[in-house]
């Protein structure tokens, strides 16, 4: 199978969707891969290393038109989308809950769209989705740190505090993958850590591995307004199935806040759990509301590109293979994990939360494979 990797082109976004070794392990199998020039070059991988793998470097026109499949990091932007052809598969984030214009320009686009994170193992994990996860979490306590100094128009506090000074608070809301590592910086860091979850045997596990040295919370709206309302940063952790986040921090809480808080809605992707978040860039992270910091960056683990492209690509390799060694419906048919990837296929939404947000009509992938 040919295979096009492009060059990333959202806002600051240095990932790369393939590494030099995944390269020569698909060149090995007897596959083709194009690289557009200079994808790789914010994360780390010039254009000569990947050519030493078996690439070739072509230019944008040519990553996109030639390959059967595209495998990219974050979701194509308008300019991209219509480059694709029909038939081609497309491989990479959507989060197209959010999303209507993109869902419909796939749609139009007749691709077969495989989303990273709605892959699901049958333990309920998500296994493509949990590396990126994994670095969001552990960089929204980071963020948090620095917007709450006042030099970034915070209100000047130190998370852990020091002797004779009360220390800060932080409250994540959702003990997933994001969540779990936001409490491991937070809690490190010596602040007071209030997490929230509907699921009390992750909660349970969340206070045994940390020794009960937090606050483990079952999310009700009262214990949401309680944390909310007396924290200095506050972290959406929540991700539903394919599906739109729900709201679970009105306007009304966040004028609670003191004047100086931060919150990061790692959620923001998928609608965001904070009713006052919207994305935003890591040229313009924040704005104010209410006096109260927010930071929408929808790609934040692209500050990190060295960090997040090997990350990524350790799980995506494997079933980039899977497709391009069997092709996309015996690859899809053959793994029900990966089947759960696929958002778009053929014009027709295959994804249950995805049509669900969208108000679209949902198909059932099984019905259009061969």
């Amino acid at each position: 199978m040919r295979i096009g990797v492009p060059r990333e082109c959202k806002d600051m976004e240095f990932r790369v969707g393939m590494v030099p070794d995944g390269v020569r392990h698909l060149c090995a199998r007897g596959h083709e891969v194009l690289i557009e020039t200079s994808a790789g070059v914010g994360s780390g991988f010039s254009d000569e290393q990947f050519e030493s793998a078996g690439a070739r470097i072509v230019d944008i026109d040519e990553v996109w038109s030639r390959p059967e499949m595209v495998v990219k990091v974050k979701e194509p932007q308008p300019h991209e989308v219509v480059r694709l052809r029909s038939g081609q598969i497309l491989f990479t984030y959507l989060h197209l809950a959010a999303e209507p214009d993109l869902a419909a320009g796939l749609q139009q686009a007749d691709v077969m769209a495989i989303a990273y994170e709605t892959i699901r193992n049958p333990d309920g994990s998500f296994p493509v989705l949990a590396p990126m996860s994994e670095v969001a979490g552990r960089l929204a306590v980071q963020i948090g740190v620095t917007l709450l100094q006042k030099d970034h128009g915070g209100k000047g506090l130190l998370l852990g505090g020091v002797p004779g000074v009360m220390r800060g608070r932080v409250t994540v809301i959702g003990a997933g993958t994001v969540g779990i590592n936001a409490v491991r910086v937070a809690h490190a860091l010596g602040t007071e850590v209030d997490v929230l979850d509907v699921d009390l045997k992750r909660l349970t596990y969340l206070y045994d591995i940390f020794r009960g040295e937090l606050n483990t919370l079952y999310s009700t709206p009262a214990n949401v307004e309680k944390s909310v309302v007396t924290s200095d940063l506050v972290i959406g952790a929540v991700y539903l199935h394919g599906r739109r986040t729900p709201t679970l921090v009105s306007e009304e809480m966040v004028k609670k806040m003191e004047a100086g808080s931060v919150i990061a809605d790692v959620a923001v992707d998928q609608g965001g759990c904070i009713e006052t978040i919207h994305p935003t860039t890591h040229s313009n992270p924040t704005y104010t509301v209410h006096d109260v910091i927010h930071y929408g960056v929808a790609n934040m683990p692209g500050a990190v590109p060295r960090t997040s492209t090997f990350a990524l690509t350790n799980t995506t390799l494997p079933l980039i293979e899977q497709i391009a060694d069997l092709g996309v419906e015996a690859a899809v048919a053959a793994s029900p994990s990966l089947s759960l990837g696929a958002n778009v296929w053929r014009g027709h939404i295959v994804c249950e939360g995805v049509a669900e947000s969208l108000n679209l009509p949902y198909v059932e992938l099984a019905s259009l494979l061969g």
